[in-house]
């Protein structure tokens, strides 16, 4: 399994500025180093802003580049959002799209009324590139990537009550609605972007053990791993877990390539049925043209 700092091996990345949400734990922690030794003037999108500081100040002594930077962003609060995505000014190359939460086992609702990982996962991060467009456009030719999961089969979204309000809450359910709306915005914002210079791409960074797991049953971790080398597969390093979001922010072979799913650094293959844990693939509702469509409004409905 290739690593971030091997996808991006040769790459140059100066003069290119990057944000990665959720970058001070996990996959976020390699995907900001890599694209930080490459050359990239980053900035660390994160709630804890104190780990955030830890985590840049580790980055610019591992890479020696002084433009590691650290932003406030809380995704569940779209007020939070909208003053991020203010403060920012200049264009901006790359979007990594990566904070996340997952499984929460009690409906729990965000401070605009969504259930929390639908508002965290999805329009948290749907407000966030809507904010940045511009700045994104300036830089002439960007990417978004969308950190989704192979956790989307599990789940459509359900656009007749994404907040669960008349259908008994399951944890893993709303992940994989959240994750499926991560691979419709790619599918939708290429679509509507991609004459402003914006590609977007999805991804299954692979099964990690990381703090993404906080809110699982006591022993999931376990079993999942005995479901994953069953399947013939097994956990990933956090940068193993991180090279398919490199590779998507930064490999000029995918230069202008968007509204994609990817896992294991290839384009995933579209199944028809959910298989084994560690099997893969990409369910055709998440890539389903209309289905994008329809998220994009309702989205844009949802942070009026």
């Amino acid at each position: 399994m290739s690593t971030a700092a091997e996808v991006i091996a040769g790459v140059d990345l100066s003069g290119k500025r990057a944000i990665v949400t959720g970058a001070s734990s996990g996959i976020g922690v390699e995907t900001a180093r890599a694209l930080a030794d490459a050359g990239a003037a980053v900035t660390l999108a994160v709630r804890n802003t104190q780990a955030g500081e830890r985590v840049a100040a580790q980055i610019r002594e591992g890479t020696g580049n002084g433009a590691v930077t650290v932003g406030a962003l809380d995704l569940s609060d779209l007020s939070s959002v909208s003053a991020f995505a203010a403060a920012w000014s200049g264009p901006l190359d790359i979007l990594v799209n990566n904070a996340g939460v997952m499984a929460i086992q009690e409906l729990t609702l965000s401070t605009g009324g969504h259930e929390m990982q639908f508002a965290t996962n999805h329009l948290g991060h749907f407000a966030l590139a809507l904010g940045l467009h511009d700045s994104l456009a300036a830089a002439g030719s960007a990417r978004i990537v969308s950190v989704s999961s192979g956790g989307h089969l599990r789940s459509p979204v359900v656009f007749d009550d994404i907040d669960y309000a008349f259908r008994d809450y399951d944890p893993f359910g709303a992940y994989g609605q959240s994750k499926t709306a991560n691979v419709l915005f790619a599918v939708e914002a290429t679509r509507r972007w991609a004459p402003d210079g914006i590609v977007a791409n999805a991804l299954m960074p692979g099964g990690i053990a990381t703090p993404l797991q906080r809110h699982l049953p006591e022993g999931y971790a376990a079993q999942a791993l005995d479901a994953f080398r069953a399947a013939g597969t097994d956990f990933k390093s956090v940068q193993q877990g991180a090279a398919t979001s490199v590779l998507l922010a930064a490999s000029p072979r995918l230069e202008g390539i968007g509204g994609r799913y990817f896992e294991d650094c290839n384009e995933a293959v579209r199944v028809d049925r959910r298989g084994k844990p560690g099997q893969g693939g990409v369910a055709p509702y998440a890539l389903d043209p209309a289905n994008a469509e329809r998220l994009w409004g309702l989205s844009l409905m949802l942070l009026q």
